[in-house]
């Protein structure tokens, strides 16, 4: 039997290439349906297209192929010629649910998807390519404004929402009494936890100008007796003590000497049997599968002068080097993994 020539092989298909290449069409046709608040409108019921273009401010142009491609995307359904939300659109894209996560989706839209334009430029600098590459800052326009500030606190609670959950469920939290959420920002996961687990008391540490807001949300879940704020910045001031501290979305934010400073501060706030945990879109340790944490650290060299994602071996590494007498990896939801330093 001869062997097979060139020819008798099929070429590889371009089609992974050219979506790939081409995501931006989905992810900006996506965006601009949150920014139009198209699942809110849908929430309240289906409506025909007809509808949808005089409530949304259409062209008759574009009102056809923008609907038809998000139920393409699987994003929205149609009977007929009547559309309705996804049951996953339903419960997390429509602004007036408790589940929303468009806030993010928001901030990536009016923010993010212009700065990415500049990734070549930061992989050839190293620099970022937000505000700061114009001498302005984005988070001190945004803790200037308090509307604005509450409506990104409250977008960090929905993308941390199913992470707090997880965590509720998987720590063994019978063990401890206390628990302090380091850059609480509305408090969300101090008040799942503590709504899961009613012997727990403690609160949340973040910049004073978050306390009122941290406060709302405490009240609104009846837990203003158990939670409380803690004001201060983990950069320049001790952090407080409990059984147990949290960080999530925290330390990705910062270069190496900077996260190293963090964990030492947490092992030495903790008491004996104390635990700290550490949560983020964790890089698989061969740094081959978890594509989503890969991206992310991409976005800390657009966003920040030196953050960057991690490993799971990467941090267990430093939390033994702060004084961690024991620690340990666990996936939690989706992309995201918690570290589970002892003390």
């Amino acid at each position: 039997m001869s062997s097979a020539t060139s020819q008798d092989v099929a070429a590889p298909a371009p089609d992974g290439i050219m979506q790939l290449g081409l995501g931006f069409w989905s992810a900006k046709t996506l965006l601009s349906a949150v920014e139009l608040g198209l699942f809110t409108a849908l929430a309240a019921g289906p409506a025909s297209r007809d509808e949808l273009q005089a409530r949304l401010g259409l062209h008759a142009r574009s009102a056809a192929d923008f609907l038809d491609a998000l139920v393409a995307l699987g994003m929205l359904e149609r009977q007929g010629s009547v559309y309705r939300n996804t049951p996953a659109t339903d419960l997390y894209l429509d602004r007036t649910k408790s589940t929303y996560l468009g806030g993010v989706l928001e901030m990536a839209n009016a923010r993010l998807y212009g700065f990415w334009g500049g990734l070549t430029e930061a992989l050839r600098t190293g620099r970022p390519q937000n505000e700061a590459k114009h001498g302005g800052s984005f988070f001190a326009a945004l803790y200037a404004d308090p509307v604005r500030l509450e409506g990104f606190l409250k977008a960090m609670t929905g993308l941390s929402a199913p992470i707090a959950a997880a965590i509720a469920a998987r720590f063994p939290w019978a063990d401890h009494r206390t628990l302090i959420d380091i850059g609480t920002a509305q408090g969300g996961l101090p008040v799942t936890i503590a709504s899961t687990h009613p012997h727990l008391t403690g609160g949340g540490f973040d910049l004073p100008v978050v306390e009122p807001i941290f406060a709302r949300h405490v009240a609104a879940h009846g837990l203003a007796d158990r939670l409380r704020f803690h004001p201060g910045d983990f950069l320049r001031d001790p952090l407080p003590s409990a059984d147990v501290l949290v960080m999530g979305h925290i330390l990705h934010d910062w270069d190496l000497d900077e996260k190293r400073a963090i964990l030492a501060k947490a092992h030495a706030a903790l008491p004996p049997g104390g635990a700290l945990i550490v949560y983020d879109m964790m890089i698989d340790d061969e740094r081959r599968r978890n594509a989503a944490g890969l991206l992310m650290s991409l976005n800390m060299l657009i966003e920040t002068p030196g953050g960057f994602d991690y490993t799971g071996a990467d941090c267990i590494g430093w939390l033994r080097e702060a004084g961690f007498r024991e620690a340990r990896v666990e996936p939690l939801t989706g992309a995201y993994s918690m570290a589970v330093g002892l003390r």
